[in-house]
């Protein structure tokens, strides 16, 4: 295979300008203003760390939250370069702006081994707007681009696809390259049988994933409110469940193509039923149609997570992504953890995609039993649809 990217291993970094962009998009406490998780910061690390044993000068970049486009105090980076500065063993200083003269002059001033971390990319709204002349001054005096944000790769902003291209030498970092090496393992030669669980509400974000697996995968478990609008395109009567009425047509050309494809495309048999999640006291399981006109389906019911369980056990690759109930609320929450629970007992390589899942898994306790966390759930899901993203390209 004609390697076309390259990795931190790749290059000679003694006394160069880095440009690193990672993912800092911490959250934060509304009142201090402190770092509630920095999981994203942790990730970061080993990166950062290898670029500072290498005597690199390293200027760090990221977006947090999303101030449109000017300064906003809430928003600054300010607490990310604190944390920073604990845990490194080096200067840690931060601009007092993302771009400008006196962020030219911190950038030469910069020691072998020290860190400037910019502000908030999404202070400019060049950032968004993939605006070259905004990339062009983030690129001023820069040896190497690395990026290490794989959460940010599906993103065509400036500091991702354009910058880049305007320095000498790109590559990616640790945290990228082990996310697209797990996520290799999933739309290139998975073990078989590879079974991929969806859920979730949005059942338009997930068709082009399902779409692509479709032609991987050997089953498919749907959970969550997408899994009514399927069962609406079978002509189902599924009461007051969330329905999205225009993507029934493309639900039923995907039941087509797992027949075609001999997949075998599981929906849940039975269901947790109430009026709405605010009032879980009314809950009921149902096990055949038509629902009653008053209920909706907000979680899977025992004999579906009985069914689900068995085919997890049976997988070699397992891709997950999404709840398979309203996760919030406990009374219907026991349909997701019984299935992380699964996932985590199971022998096969299982790969999570973000958001609530990693919830998920993280509330059963079984983290460790995951072989591999993805840090973005909107960017892995994309690349699983396309098979690479837009930061990824640009590195090529």
């Amino acid at each position: 295979m004609k390697k076309t990217m390259f990795y931190l291993k790749d290059f000679n970094f003694k006394n160069k300008t880095v440009f690193l962009r990672v993912d800092f998009n911490v959250p934060l406490e509304k009142e201090s203003g402190r770092i509630r998780d920095d999981t994203r910061i942790q990730a970061a690390l080993p990166t950062l760390e290898y670029l500072i044993d290498q005597q690199a000068k390293i200027v760090a970049a990221s977006h947090l939250g999303r101030p449109k486009g000017k300064f906003n105090p809430q928003l600054s980076l300010r607490p990310v370069a604190q944390r920073l500065g604990e845990i490194l063993p080096t200067r840690v200083t931060l601009a007092p702006d993302v771009i400008g003269e006196e962020v030219e002059k911190l950038k030469l001033s910069l020691q072998a081994g020290e860190v400037l971390l910019l502000e908030n990319l999404r202070f400019y709204p060049g950032e968004k707007e993939n605006d070259l002349s905004f990339a062009q001054a983030l690129a001023s005096g820069i040896d190497i681009y690395i990026n290490d944000a794989f959460g940010a790769c599906h993103r065509a902003h400036a500091s991702i696809v354009t910058l880049p291209q305007l320095v000498p030498q790109a590559g990616a970092g640790f945290l990228l390259e082990k996310e697209l090496k797990n996520l290799e393992k999933i739309i290139h030669h998975p073990a078989k049988p590879l079974v991929a669980i969806l859920g979730g509400a949005k059942v338009a974000d997930k068709i082009p994933v399902i779409r692509n697996l479709l032609s991987k995968a050997s089953e498919m478990l749907i959970g969550g409110a997408m899994a009514y609008t399927f069962l609406a395109a079978q002509d189902h009567q599924v009461g007051r469940s969330l329905v999205d009425e225009q993507s029934l047509p493309l639900c039923q050309e995907l039941l087509t193509l797992a027949q075609k494809n001999k997949v075998a495309f599981y929906l849940p048999v039975d269901h947790v039923a109430a009026p709405s999640p605010e009032e879980p006291e009314k809950r009921q399981i149902l096990t055949e149609f038509p629902f009653p006109a008053e209920l909706m389906g907000l979680d899977i019911g025992p004999q579906t997570q009985k069914l689900y369980t068995e085919r997890i056990k049976k997988a070699k690759t397992i891709f997950w992504n999404g709840p398979m109930g309203v996760f919030e609320v406990p009374e219907f929450a026991q349909g997701t953890l019984v299935v992380a629970q699964a996932v985590a007992e199971s022998e096969a390589f299982s790969v999570i995609g973000g958001g609530d899942s990693v919830a998920a898994v993280t509330q059963a306790g079984v983290v460790q039993a995951i072989s591999h966390i993805s840090t973005g759930g909107g960017a892995s899901l994309e690349y699983i649809a396309n098979e690479t993203l837009p930061g990824i390209e640009a590195l090529k």
